[in-house]
């Protein structure tokens, strides 16, 4: 394994585990200020491994070009499905502005951030799920799927568990 491929892999493991670290701390009930704080910093520190690891597949693997990635995208899109589209790297773009503006949101308006509707929470977490899912385990290969099936099974667990009686903050 090369450098790029390894700090593009590296990066986004960490942006993973700091996911679902995160999203654990704030599925549990009767959320503590400071498990919230743990929460920020993880959430953070996810995004940031995300950026990186944004940064490290156009560096190593897409030479800066859009229309590389997007025809990457559309052949590994292709030979999951036998569509060729490239079009979910919009998605990773938007999930990666999403998570940017969520992080900035919480760091520079936190009262703000804690009183957003839940519904807006939902959509978000959501998102974020499906995004996960796809990326880890549908795209994902070797270890990394068994992660993100680890993180998705601790997730949905927890959100059942929450969902079926348990309060859920809405501090996210």
């Amino acid at each position: 394994m090369n450098r790029g491929e390894f700090l593009t892999r590296f990066s986004i493991w960490i942006a993973l585990i700091a996911y679902a670290v995160a999203a654990s701390l704030l599925l549990q009930p009767r959320e503590p200020p400071r498990r919230r704080e743990r929460a920020r910093w993880w959430w953070t520190l996810g995004c940031a491994f995300f950026l990186v690891h944004v940064l490290c597949a156009f560096a190593y693997f897409h030479h800066w070009s859009h229309s590389a990635a997007y025809r990457e995208t559309a052949r590994q899109t292709g030979q999951l499905t036998g569509w060729r589209w490239g079009g979910g790297i919009y998605f990773n773009y938007a999930f990666a502005a999403a998570w940017l503006a969520d992080v900035l949101w919480w760091w520079l308006a936190p009262r703000s951030f804690a009183q957003r509707p839940s519904w807006l929470n939902a959509i978000w977490q959501g998102f974020f799920f499906f995004m996960v899912f796809n990326g880890a385990i549908v795209f994902g290969h070797g270890p990394v799927r068994l992660l993100g099936v680890a993180i998705c099974l601790t997730l949905a667990t927890l959100f059942s568990r929450q969902r079926k009686g348990l309060k859920f903050t809405e501090q996210h």
